[in-house]
C-alpha cells in the first residue's frame, strides 16, 4: 500500500499509521479494487485528448483506482501515484472558493447552476439571464474564476493552491508547460469571457483572470489526491486524514449539488441515472466522485470518450455504485456492504 504524502508536519506519521492499518485490516476492499482494475485495464477504446498538445503525451495504458473514506481509510491500486493535470475537476472546488468569497446569492447572480446539453466549451449563455448555464462549463468556470478575491494574479493562484492543499493534504504545482499550451490555445475561452464581459457577468480583469482559469486546469494531482478532494466533501467539508477544513460547511451542499446535476459534461443526466453519485471529470483522465458521509472516490485513466470522460474511470464507479448500493437514490441493499468490507469484516473467500 502506498503511503499518502503529507506535508502538514505531525500528520506524516498519523498518515504512516494510517496506511499500516490499512494494509492489515481491510484487505478485502483492495482486493476487491484490484479486480476491477484487472476487469477494465484491458479496454483500449476511446482517445486520448489532444486539444491541448501536452495532454497527448498520456499515456494509455495509466490506470489508478483510490477510495477513501469518511473515516479516513484509504483503499489504492494501479497507478496511483502518476500525477496529471486536474482540468475541469478544478471547477468544482473553484465554485466552492467563489461562494466562500461571496456568498451562495452573488455567485448565482453571475453564474447559473442549471445543466446544460451543451458541449462544456461551447459559446452559448443563458438567453434570459445572460449568465452562463453552470460552473461545471468552460464559460461558467471563468466566471468563478473571476470571482476569486485577491490582489492581483500572484495572490489569487496562492490562495486556489492554499484551498486545494486543505483539500488533499498536500503542495501542489503548476504544471507549466500545460499552462502555457492551454494559454496559447485557448481563443474559444477568450470569446466567451469576452461575451461575459460585454453582459456584465465578469470584470474586465480578463487577461488575469483567464491566466488564473488556464492555471487552476494546470494543477498537478494524482489519484489518491482526487480521492481524498472527494472524501473531503463527503466527511462534510473536512480533510477525512488531517482534520483541516477545506470549505465551509454551509456550502458543501451547493457543490455536490452541482456535480450530480452537471459535473460530468452533457453525460450528466446518464451518469446520475446510472451511477448516482456526484462526481466532477476532466479531460485529463480524472474522475473524482463520493457518497456523502461515506467515501470518496479517485480514478485516472486518460482513454476518454466521446463526451470526454474517461472510460474506465466511468466502469469503476457504475460498478462500485451497483455492488455497493452506493447511487444515492438508491432504497434497495446492494450486494456488498461497504462497512463490512472497508472494515475487513469479510472475507476474500466468500465472494
Amino acid at each position: 500500500m502506498s503511503t499518502y504524502e503529507s506535508n502538514t508536519g505531525a500528520n506524516v506519521g498519523n498518515l504512516q499509521a494510517l496506511t499500516n492499518s490499512i494494509t492489515s485490516v481491510a484487505s478485502p476492499f483492495r482486493a476487491y479494487l484490484s479486480d476491477l482494475h484487472g476487469k477494465y485495464q484491458s479496454l483500449d477504446e476511446g482517445a486520448i485528448a489532444d486539444y491541448i498538445p501536452e495532454l497527448a503525451l498520456a499515456q494509455p495504458e495509466w490506470f489508478g483506482i483510490c477510495v477513501v473514506t469518511a473515516a479516513g481509510q484509504l483503499f489504492d491500486v494501479g497507478n496511483c501515484d502518476q500525477l496529471f493535470t486536474i482540468q475541469s475537476i478544478s471547477k468544482a472546488f473553484i465554485f466552492g472558493l467563489a461562494l466562500e468569497d461571496h456568498g451562495r446569492e452573488y455567485v448565482n447572480s453571475k453564474v447559473s447552476v442549471e445543466p446544460t446539453g451543451e458541449a462544456f466549451n461551447s459559446i452559448v449563455l443563458d438567453e434570459a439571464t445572460n449568465r452562463p448555464y453552470n460552473p461545471m462549463v468552460n464559460a461558467g468556470a471563468i466566471a468563478t474564476a473571476d470571482l476569486i478575491k485577491g490582489n492581483n494574479g500572484t495572490e489569487r493562484l496562492k490562495r486556489v493552491l492554499s484551498m486545494f492543499k486543505r483539500y488533499t493534504g498536500r503542495d501542489h504545482d503548476i504544471n507549466v508547460p500545460v499552462f502555457l499550451s492551454e494559454k496559447a490555445t485557448g481563443f474559444r475561452n477568450r470569446a466567451m469571457a469576452y461575451l461575459m464581459l460585454n453582459f456584465g457577468m465578469v470584470s474586465d480583469n480578463i487577461d488575469e483572470t483567464l491566466d488564473l482559469y488556464f492555471q487552476q486546469c494546470s494543477i498537478m494531482v494524482n489519484a489518491r489526491d482526487l480521492a481524498m478532494l472527494a472524501a473531503t466533501l463527503a466527511n462534510g467539508g473536512i480533510n477525512p486524514v488531517t482534520q483541516e477544513r477545506a470549505i465551509q460547511e454551509q456550502y458543501v451542499q451547493d457543490v455536490v449539488s452541482v456535480m450530480l446535476t452537471c459535473g460530468m459534461y452533457d453525460a450528466s443526466g446518464e451518469w446520475t441515472y446510472r451511477v448516482g453519485m456526484p462526481a466532477k471529470s476532466g479531460v485529463g483522465g480524472g474522475i473524482t466522485a463520493l457518497v456523502p458521509g461515506q467515501l470518496g472516490i479517485g480514478t485516472f485513466s486518460p482513454l476518454l470518450d466521446a463526451k470526454g470522460n474517461s472510460l474506465r474511470g466511468l466502469k469503476v464507479c457504475e460498478d462500485l455504485s451497483k455492488d455497493f448500493g452506493l447511487h444515492i437514490f438508491n432504497v434497495a441493499k446492494g450486494d456488498r456492504d461497504l462497512e463490512d468490507w472497508t472494515a475487513g469484516r469479510h472475507q476474500i473467500d466468500d465472494w
